[in-house]
């Protein structure tokens, strides 16, 4: 696909969890970039990466309304069919999510069209708005094979800040979580 950012052909996808900091994929180069349409929230029950279905835990999806800001990353074509089937085994293990291109604004100018993983709003997973003690409880306690849910939060949270993006919802939860951990050392 042609780009409007550059000449080469290129593909692009959109990280706004924790592709941001463990995209896990080979890839050019990784810029800042605003989807508008949809917001990052806490909104998928994981009964995989970060819970079990006995014991589930919470991660990100992108929401109808609003806007995302989160990392753009760019990958070769010669690497687009590897970097397409990574990304279907990590992102789709229960299809939660649907992929689809969006226009993404690129920090200092341009837009490029991104793969995007949005949430299924019909998906039994699907956990809608929750409450942050909702979300604390189940954060708290999700534990998948990726590993705990709260560092998973946590990373997002800490790599978010790092790139000057502010997510007010995500950092009530941290605030609540470092206060438990304070309160229990």
């Amino acid at each position: 696909m042609l780009d409007t950012a550059s000449t080469t052909a290129t593909h692009w996808v959109f990280g706004y969890g924790s592709l941001i900091w463990n995209p896990g994929f080979a890839h050019v180069s990784a810029r800042q970039g605003l989807l508008r349409g949809a917001h990052r929230s806490l909104s998928i029950v994981s009964h995989h990466h970060r819970g079990t279905p006995d014991q589930p835990g919470l991660v990100f999806g992108l929401t109808r309304g609003g806007a995302c800001r989160g990392m753009v990353f760019e990958v070769a074509d010669s690497d687009w069919a590897a970097v397409r089937q990574y990304l279907e085994a990590r992102e789709q293990v229960t299809a939660v999510y649907r992929d689809v291109m969006r226009p993404v604004h690129l920090e200092g100018g341009g837009v490029v069209q991104a793969l995007t993983f949005v949430v299924d709003e019909r998906h039994e997973q699907f956990a809608g708005k929750l409450s942050l003690e909702q979300q604390l409880g189940m954060v708290r306690a999700g534990v998948g094979l990726s590993g705990r849910n709260i560092d998973y939060v946590v990373n997002t949270a800490k790599h978010l800040a790092l790139l000057g993006i502010r997510d007010r919802q995500l950092m009530a939860l941290v605030d609540l979580l470092a206060d438990e951990a304070a309160a229990a050392a």
